[in-house]
């Protein structure tokens, strides 16, 4: 039986966009999407690839190992559009708060609307909850500009990211 992921409730219309839970067999798959939010970093570097690679492998695992351990209870699910894996997005609810602890997508699946669509979604999410909606972006993420857009106010500077709210009643 095929597990339903309560998202999809949310996401599925006219982009096809759904859900399902990751699993082990989906770790190359997740390294290929952790890989495309890390190339223009690997890009500047003199390392072979098999040195970035093993970068990679290095610090994929680190971040999965802390999301496991630091998010009790979190959702992490692949990004679907029409049965294709597409990218990855982990969410950590509370009774007060929907973290976006991760959301990434293949560099051929962005610009086309779909990341809009998703935090459009997961703002309407936080509006019906009344749940504020946050998220760590990366200084130089070129989302940052669209979290922006879409209402998210930064509320701190880590040194290496901005924390990024949005709280219900706020629309841009």
């Amino acid at each position: 039986m095929r597990y339903i992921c309560p998202l999809n409730f949310f996401f599925h219309c006219i982009m096809k966009i759904t859900f399902r839970p990751i699993c082990k067999e989906d770790h190359p798959f997740l390294k290929k999407v952790y890989r495309s939010t890390r190339e223009k970093e690997l890009l500047q570097t003199s390392w072979t690839e098999a040195e970035k690679q093993k970068f990679i492998e290095f610090q994929f695992n680190a971040q999965h190992s802390h999301y496991i351990n630091a998010y009790k209870g979190a959702e992490f699910n692949i990004i679907m559009e029409k049965n294709t894996d597409i990218g990855r997005l982990y969410i950590w609810e509370t009774e007060k708060q929907i973290r976006i602890m991760d959301i990434a997508l293949l560099e051929e699946y962005t610009g086309k609307g779909i990341g809009t669509y998703l935090l459009k979604q997961l703002i309407q999410k936080s509006e019906n909850g009344g749940k504020k909606l946050n998220i760590h972006v990366e200084y130089n993420n070129p989302a940052l500009r669209l979290y922006e857009r879409l209402g998210f106010k930064k509320t701190d500077n880590t040194g290496v990211y901005f924390f990024m709210e949005y709280l219900p009643g706020d629309k841009p």
